[in-house]
């Protein structure tokens, strides 16, 4: 019985099959830190864009939107409206980040915002828009110790996190001008998740499984 050879693969053709791999593998490498970049730009554009709003709002009216106490006789669109449409005029944004009642000045904040059209949407809406990990955004007066008002972006991955932290601050969670809320429970440092509207301060360092609130001092 004569018996038939088998061909394989020659080295060469074995290398151009290995230089194809590394190829498709450092594309796909390539596009996710692409990928990863652009929400990092986008998180820290959607906070300058809401700290430049707030801003704006304060400069052209004096009074800080969701606090405004004038805003009825300000914008046309409340004159026949219903629901809380003004805050008291104290000088801080009050109640909590994410707070689901429509009568807080964090709620309101985003309705003064689009009646003076510096943010997309109706003057009646209070709906808080996303950031690109899927959180809520949302201001507040004072988080984590942070003195002042501040931006909260929700639901931020570990990794993330500690980049932020880093190009923006000190490299710490519980220090600074940016400081975050391990969300995680058994995955955060320590094993206990925390609450950015009433812990006092966060872990001292980032868990990469874990997320986070992020508190940006404006």
């Amino acid at each position: 019985m004569q018996l038939t050879k088998q061909k394989g693969f020659t080295l060469v053709e074995i290398a151009i099959v290995l230089v194809i791999v590394g190829l498709l593998i450092g594309g796909v490498l390539k596009g996710q830190e692409m990928i990863t970049n652009a929400k990092l730009k986008r998180i820290e554009s959607d906070n300058a864009g809401i700290a430049a709003a707030m801003f704006s709002y304060q400069d052209r009216y004096t009074q800080l939107p969701g606090d405004d106490s004038a805003a009825i006789g300000r914008f046309d669109i409340y004159a026949s409206a219903s629901g809380t449409l003004e805050g008291n005029g104290n000088g801080a944004i009050e109640g909590l980040w994410s707070d689901p009642l429509l009568t807080v000045e964090t709620k309101i904040f985003w309705k003064h915002l689009r009646a003076a059209g510096l943010i997309a949407g109706g003057g009646l809406n209070d709906t808080q828009p996303s950031n690109a990990y899927g959180g809520l955004m949302g201001v507040r007066d004072g988080a984590l110790g942070i003195a002042g008002h501040v931006t909260v972006f929700g639901q931020i991955e570990g990794p993330i996190a500690k980049i932020l932290e880093g190009r923006l601050d000190d490299g710490a969670p519980d220090g600074g001008r940016v400081q975050s809320a391990c969300l995680s429970g058994a995955a955060c440092q320590g094993g206990a998740s925390i609450n950015i509207d009433t812990a006092g301060a966060a872990d001292s360092a980032y868990v990469d499984d874990a997320r986070y609130d992020m508190a940006f001092r404006l």
